[in-house]
C-alpha cells in the first residue's frame, strides 16, 4: 500500500500506479506535484465533510486535471480543461473502467475552473474543484490543519515561485486559442450594467492567497 499522508493514502492499484506514471512522464515536475496535492487536499476536505467518494476516481480526475495544458494533450479548439477530461477518458476506457465512471471522471476535470457549480455535484466531481481551488487559490485554507498542509507540502512541495508558475502554465496552454476562455457571461454583463463593478481576477486572487510561495 501507498504510504499515507495527513491520513490520506494515494491509490495504489495497477492502475493508479499507471496513472502516476503516464502523469509523471507527461507533466513538469509543478503540475505533477500540484495534481497530486488537488487529490490529498481533495480527499481531506471530502473526509472533513463526511462525504463517500471513490479514492481511485478522485485520483484520475486530480491527476489528469491539467493534462490539458501539455503541449501533447492540447487540441487546436478546445479548452484545456476539455482536453484534460477527454485525456482521461481515453485511458480509462483502456482500462475496462465503465462509462458512468468515465462521465464522473470526465465531468471533474470539465469542471474544476468553474465555480458554485462542482460543489452540487457527485463528490468526485466536487472534490477535484475543492483540492484545485485549495491549492491554487487557498480557498478553506484555515479549514485544513496546519499539520495537514505542512505533510502535505512537505510530500508534494510548492516550490519557490509556484504561483507565478501556474500562472504561466494556464498562460501557455491557452493563449494561442483565446477563444476558448469565454466564461462566466454574468460577469461580462455586469461590466457593461453596473458602474461601480469591478472584475475578481483569477492571477490577483492566486497571488495574494494564503500560501507563501
Amino acid at each position: 500500500m501507498s504510504q499515507g499522508i495527513a491520513g490520506v493514502t494515494i491509490p495504489d492499484s495497477v492502475m493508479a500506479r499507471e496513472i502516476t506514471e503516464f502523469v509523471r512522464d507527461t507533466e513538469a515536475p509543478l503540475l505533477f506535484n500540484h495534481s497530486t496535492r488537488v487529490y490529498l487536499f481533495g480527499a481531506l476536505a471530502g473526509q472533513r465533510k463526511g462525504m463517500r467518494f471513490d479514492p481511485e476516481l478522485l485520483y484520475a480526475g486530480a491527476m489528469f486535471h491539467d493534462v490539458g495544458l501539455v503541449d501533447a494533450y492540447s487540441s487546436a479548439t478546445e479548452r484545456f480543461e476539455v482536453d484534460g477530461a477527454n485525456a482521461a477518458r481515453d485511458f480509462l476506457r483502456q482500462h475496462g473502467i465503465s462509462q458512468q465512471d468515465i462521465d464522473t471522471v470526465w465531468t471533474s476535470i470539465a469542471l474544476h475552473t468553474t465555480p458554485g457549480i462542482p460543489q452540487h455535484m457527485h463528490p468526485v466531481v466536487a472534490l477535484v474543484t475543492a483540492g484545485v481551488e485549495m491549492d491554487v487559490l487557498g480557498l478553506a485554507f484555515d479549514e485544513f490543519a496546519c499539520e495537514e498542509r505542512r505533510q502535505v507540502t512537505e510530500a508534494y512541495p510548492r516550490g519557490r515561485g509556484f504561483k507565478e508558475g501556474i500562472i504561466a502554465a494556464f498562460a501557455h496552454g491557452t493563449i494561442r486559442k483565446p477563444e476558448t476562455t469565454f466564461g462566466n457571461v454574468k460577469a461580462d454583463v455586469l461590466a457593461r450594467m453596473d458602474p461601480g463593478y469591478r472584475r475578481v481576477n483569477f492571477c490577483e486572487v492566486i497571488l495574494s492567497s494564503a500560501w507563501a510561495v
